[in-house]
């Protein structure tokens, strides 16, 4: 099942583990040892990014590995961009009349 980008990055333990991810790839204990919450709650947070494509699992022998799938975040990017010029517009317009009452 694929899961909505937006849903997965809405919950603050999965944002904390994209954030933990994007500095180096790492096995999943490692992963879980950052965290005060059970090693099975992890695993679920790392399934559900799994699954909407923001981090990819690789096995190594024993070990499996989550790596942050940088491309993944395009979409969340797009979707941002109309906001971010919104947001530009007005600081522009704010800088020009501050600048006109000087």
């Amino acid at each position: 099942m694929r899961r909505d980008i937006f849903q997965a990055i809405a919950d603050p333990t999965r944002r904390e583990i994209i954030t933990i991810l994007s500095e180096e790839r790492m096995n999943l204990n490692s992963v879980a040892d950052r965290f005060d919450i059970s090693r099975p709650a992890i695993s679920k947070h790392i399934k559900i990014l799994n699954e909407c494509g923001l981090v990819k699992i690789t096995q190594s022998g024993r070990e499996r590995y989550c790596e942050i799938k940088p491309e993944k975040f395009k979409e969340v990017d797009d979707w941002l961009d109309p906001f971010r010029l919104m947001w530009e517009d007005r600081f522009n317009q704010l800088d020009e009349l501050l600048t006109k009452q000087k």
